[in-house]
């Protein structure tokens, strides 16, 4: 178990390593694909070229892992620690789980209006709205616990960027532009999450 413990710091980097490399690579070689101009799970959707490879590296993946990152976070949790720290990375387990759904659920780029579509809109909603109030209630759960301070600067910057990228954004700017930063934060959060989590018990 202590062996496998050690990986932990790097299930979050691999997490958001495979989630960028995947939409800058497929991104390239899909002819006609605009970076800032088209939606991430384009890339994955029914009858694209690679789309289940995407839909498999892109969100499956990174998901479970991410699902497995949030899942670590709670070991380290004491059994003491106010509720919400407790709620929030369970919700922050969901959130992973609803970003692999995206992969399991591909969009139909031929009718966004279709059940296919409408399933992946909804596990997009649910990662969104698992992972921000998870990560906020995490970051405020982890401010009442000393030494916590860093972690829960963390979960609230992530949860807040990634409600700011999701929604408020794409008030002011295109939408694909504004779900790329969202995603980005998100990539952010997994990557910084356990290897900030693993200096909490040494402070």
């Amino acid at each position: 178990m202590k062996t496998l413990q050690r990986f932990d710091p790097l299930l979050g980097a691999l997490a958001a390593v495979l989630f960028l490399a995947s939409v800058l690579g497929f991104g390239a070689v899909l002819p006609g694909y605009l970076p800032l101009g088209h939606p991430v799970a384009l890339l994955g959707a029914t009858g694209v070229p690679h789309a289940l490879a995407f839909d498999l590296l892109g969100f499956v993946l990174p998901g479970l892992l991410a699902a497995l990152v949030a899942l670590r976070l709670l070991t380290r949790v004491p059994v003491t620690a106010p509720w919400t720290l407790r709620v929030g990375g369970q919700m922050l387990v969901l959130s992973g789980l609803a970003f692999a759904a995206m992969g399991v659920l591909p969009l139909d780029p031929t009718d966004i209006d279709s059940p296919a579509s409408q399933f992946h809109a909804s596990a997009w909603m649910v990662w969104v709205l698992a992972f921000v109030p998870g990560a906020v209630m995490s970051g405020f759960g982890a401010r009442r616990l000393a030494g916590w301070g860093r972690l829960a600067a963390l979960h609230v910057a992530a949860g807040l960027a990634v409600l700011v990228g999701a929604f408020v954004l794409q008030a002011v700017m295109p939408a694909p532009v504004a779900q790329r930063l969202a995603f980005v934060a998100w990539a952010a959060w997994l990557a910084a999450a356990v290897p900030v989590a693993a200096t909490v018990r040494q402070a």
